[in-house]
């Protein structure tokens, strides 16, 4: 499939996102008695909008590199020179420029490059200099990093949860976490390659809706765009048959890969060296970029894909081991990041995901604080096995921590969903009564450690015990231990607990700050801990009044569910709103939502 855009289409820019410490750093590099800095990064990491966001509505002379330029003295700075110039007078000529951005320095021309070194070497301009990792960069420029001339900013790929907003912005509305994760990974960072997929997908009409959602989502394969052939040209190119053949049969053995051995070494060699292979330590051989699988599939022709095509249940033996091995970490209470390629490549090509597997996936999504990617998982299974009960639980319970009251409302109430059900609703009361053994640390992070008392162990015990004695520190320890473990929600409540345990407000102000940076890792999450973190200084009576009230129920509905009088329903939310400084209750559902 391949997919070409209109001439007459006009793309308008992103947004910027993320990159807020970034930004600041190159702004303060610019200021006076500052020499300048030197920004580089891998292609399309954001480096040239990066240095873009820093000078906008500053008086800023700007010149580029091209690579058909190379070979003609000065060609990056035509335009602030005289025809003919020696270095010497260009240095002159521009001495008097305060601010000169120089873009793609990797590929100035050797006299353009000496006369950035000694603008730099003379110290009068401060200079904005941008260049790209992974490729050849003269000599003159790298020396100004290497020589200590200017500071530099190696700029890493934008993070996932950064492009969201971008995803957002190119669709048009939100994407469904597992198809931001495919795009972030087939992208590795490439905001460009991001920009041109996505909007092959939004105007080919590849991007579905989600049932029940106002998200959208995408499965089958990707859309070979030009962008997308250039990036991967050295493979497509191939004239040795031979090579191409071993690339065809990597890519049709995708998500599962070739050992070594089975395999021509000679072949394997030229092909490594072209860092078009990979070979992990096991022996195993991978396609080098997540795109080259994708592109070469849909270009192989019909009779070679049929030759080399596997059937759907090659994968089953692979898919049970990564279903073993997310269950082993779930047990050892350590959920870091585990690779799942294999049920990953079955959902992004819209094959069937079994029920069993995707309740694991979104039980392991969730515990990360992954609320809506667990969700996603859950509906996975969900769609050739509507009834299984526990993709119907997970996806419950990943709405009611995101605080959808209406979804979580939907799946059979029992177990762990009752509890979460009931303080989505604002009931800490009914939540709490349905906390059992099993579920002790539901009642920690409801904020009621004596319910778990004895029935925990290791880190959760931990953060249990230093919750029962009110210790700031300790739960701030705690927070930290479970982070590391990968429990990114559980941390961000922890730390949202230190807050009101801290006697130091220095402490709790960095406690609060850990807790909602945490909180936006984790998609939206609306739990008692976390609303309790927006809502300040408010008792535990008054926040769950206000978060009923948030949710749109009258002081009379409050009253009747939480078996209180109207009047004190009503003094609670007056007293509530003078610590808010909200003039009423139609401020309330904006300050419950802060924290995410």
């Amino acid at each position: 499939m391949t997919y070409e855009q209109e001439a007459k289409t006009l793309e308008l820019p992103w947004p910027f996102t993320g990159r807020e410490d970034e930004l600041d750093l190159v702004r303060r590099s610019l200021t006076a008695g500052r020499p300048g800095i030197v920004v580089t990064g891998p292609a399309g990491c954001g480096k040239t909008r990066l240095v873009t966001e820093a000078v906008r509505g500053t008086d800023c002379a700007r010149a580029a590199g091209t690579p058909e330029t190379r070979e003609i003295p000065f060609a990056a700075f035509a335009h602030l020179l005289p025809e003919r110039v020696t270095l010497h007078r260009a240095v002159q000529l521009l001495s008097g420029v305060r601010l000169l951005l120089v873009d793609d320095a990797h590929v100035l021309d050797d006299a353009s490059a000496a006369l950035v070194h000694q603008l730099a070497v003379h110290g009068r301009t401060r200079l904005l200099v941008v260049a790209t990792d992974g490729t050849p960069v003269p000599g003159a420029i790298s020396r100004l990093w290497t020589g200590e001339l200017l500071p530099r900013l190696a700029l890493e790929p934008l993070p996932a949860e950064e492009t969201a907003p971008l995803l957002t912005a190119g669709a048009g509305g939100p994407l469904e976490p597992l198809t931001a994760n495919r795009l972030h990974r087939l992208c590795r960072g490439d905001l460009r390659l991001l920009r041109d997929l996505l909007g092959a997908l939004r105007d080919s009409g590849l991007l579905t809706r989600v049932e029940g959602t106002d998200e959208r989502a995408w499965r089958g394969p990707a859309p070979v765009t030009a962008t997308v052939r250039d990036r991967i040209a050295p493979a497509l190119e191939r004239i040795a048959p031979e090579e191409r053949e071993t690339l065809d049969r990597l890519a049709f053995a995708e998500p599962l890969p070739l050992l070594m051995d089975t395999l021509d070494l000679g072949i394997l060699e030229r092909l490594e060296q072209d860092a078009l292979i990979h070979i992990d330590d096991q022996g195993t051989v991978h396609l080098a970029h997540p795109l080259l699988g994708p592109a070469l599939r849909a270009t192989a022709g019909t009779l070679r894909a049929r030759r080399l095509a596997g059937t759907p249940d090659r994968c089953d033996a692979a898919l049970a081991a990564e279903q073993a091995a997310l269950l082993r970490r779930i047990e050892e209470a350590d959920v870091r990041p585990l690779p799942t390629p294999v049920g990953e490549w079955l959902a992004a090509e819209g094959a069937p995901v079994p029920a069993g597997y995707a309740a694991v996936r979104a039980r392991f999504a969730r515990l990360r604080g992954e609320l809506r990617e667990a969700g996603a998982w859950a509906r996975e299974g969900l769609r050739d096995t509507a009834d299984d009960p526990s993709c119907r639980a997970e996806l419950a319970l990943s709405a009611a921590q995101s605080g959808d009251v209406t979804a979580a409302g939907d799946a059979e109430v029992s177990g762990a969903v009752a509890v979460w059900a009931a303080a989505a609703r604002g009931d800490l009361d009914k939540a709490l009564a349905a906390v059992d053994a099993d579920r002790a640390y539901d009642a920690v992070r409801l904020g009621a450690p004596e319910h778990a008392t004895g029935r925990l162990r290791g880190v959760f015990a931990e953060h249990a015990d230093a919750l029962a004695r009110g210790d700031g520190p300790a739960l701030d320890r705690a927070a930290e231990r479970l982070q590391e473990r990968g429990f990114l929600l559980f941390a961000a409540e922890a730390h949202a607990q230190a807050v009101r345990a801290h006697r130091d407000p220095r402490a709790a102000r960095t406690s609060r700050t850990r807790a909602a940076a945490l909180a936006r890792r984790c998609q939206s999450p609306r739990t008692p801990a976390l609303s309790g973190l927006a809502l300040g200084e408010l008792t535990a009576r008054q926040r769950q009044i206000v978060t009923l009230a948030a949710a749109g129920l009258s002081n009379r509905q409050i009253a009747e569910q939480l078996t209180l009088s109207v009047r004190t329903v009503g003094n609670h939310l007056y007293s509530a709103y003078a610590r808010l400084g909200a003039g009423d209750r139609t401020a309330l559902p904006w300050l419950v939502e802060q924290p995410a």
